[in-house]
């Protein structure tokens, strides 16, 4: 974007209702934008199907260019909005179909799905397509909860407990799921304890703080190698205080600005996969949340646009 503007650009409150006014086809689209408005699996508060459009409009603020990683993160990767899975509200199962087939439709094309959701029940669509395109995939996982709890109310599928079906489901490298930043008081110790149990690597919060986050990437780097890997986003991962528009509040969180370091620090793995869930507009009075989301999403096509370039070069 150069400056002066002239008359042909639109002020950042003028929209298509696409993330950054981006389009929706692209001819040789790295990366593909999908809404995924499902919420009907969260345990408390509910109104993340309003996310996915809460977060584009936040991403009208967002420059084209990523300073630190020296990319045009759409530009570089013909990125697209391919605009929202038409979910159905009441009925989990039909909805994960839904987006199964939004999702492998895109991994089949070689495009990398970067998910709005959503509550994080709708990580487990994204995974089936993966693993059905991919086969077990690895995973970075960064979250306050493990989601791992196998029922509530007696109900097996819902926000807590996709990745105890992913990991029954055989859609995962167990050894080679991360889970970075759990906290919060627990039901019992075997809410964490469950993780380790299904072979995944639970590194706290406290544990986060203690080794360094370049510590742990490391150890990825070590274990995940050139596995495909999904990487998913709960936004309670980040403090209240800088993300209050989520529906299961922990307090003892990262600020923004701690969480951005770290996703910028995730360069060079073998990425097919992103989202970013847990986003309730209607609890973000300014908008900090949904500016943050969209910034993430910034991010992760911006790890995607370096990986072109590196290969290139």
């Amino acid at each position: 974007m150069k400056y002066p503007l002239s008359p042909e650009v639109k002020p950042e409150f003028c929209t298509i209702g696409s993330f950054a006014r981006l389009p929706q086809e692209k001819a040789n689209a790295k990366v593909a934008i999908l809404g995924m408005p499902f919420d009907t699996a969260a345990s408390f508060r509910v109104g993340a199907r309003f996310a996915p459009q809460a977060i584009r409009q936040a991403s009208m603020t967002l420059f084209p260019y990523h300073p630190i990683h020296e990319v045009y993160p759409f530009e570089d990767t013909n990125a697209i909005d391919i605009g929202d899975v038409s979910v159905i509200p009441h009925n989990i199962h039909r909805s994960y179909d839904l987006m199964e087939e939004a999702v492998i439709g895109l991994m089949k094309k070689g495009i990398v799905p970067i998910g709005l959701g959503g509550d994080h029940s709708i990580t487990l669509a994204s995974l089936r397509a993966a693993a059905k395109v991919h086969g077990p995939v690895a995973m970075i996982h960064f979250d306050s909860h493990t989601d791992t709890w196998d029922t509530y109310y007696e109900e097996k599928y819902w926000h807590g407990s996709p990745f105890i079906r992913a990991h029954e489901e055989g859609l995962l490298d167990s050894s080679k799921v991360f889970q970075i930043g759990i906290r919060g008081t627990l039901n019992h110790p075997g809410d964490v304890k469950g993780s380790h149990d299904l072979g995944f690597n639970v590194i706290t919060t406290s544990d986060l703080q203690k080794q360094g986050f370049e510590k742990v990437i490391h150890k990825m780097r070590e274990v995940i190698g050139d596995t495909p890997v999904f990487l998913t986003f709960d936004i309670d991962f980040v403090d209240p205080s800088c993300a209050p528009g989520t529906g299961t509040l922990e307090v003892g969180g990262f600020s923004s600005r701690e969480t951005l370091e770290m996703i910028r620090s995730l360069k060079g793995f073998n990425y097919i996969g992103f989202d970013v869930v847990e986003v309730l507009p209607q609890y973000d009075p300014t908008q900090i949340t949904t500016l943050l989301a969209a910034t993430i999403v910034h991010d992760f096509a911006s790890l995607i646009a370096l990986k072109i370039k590196e290969d290139i070069d």
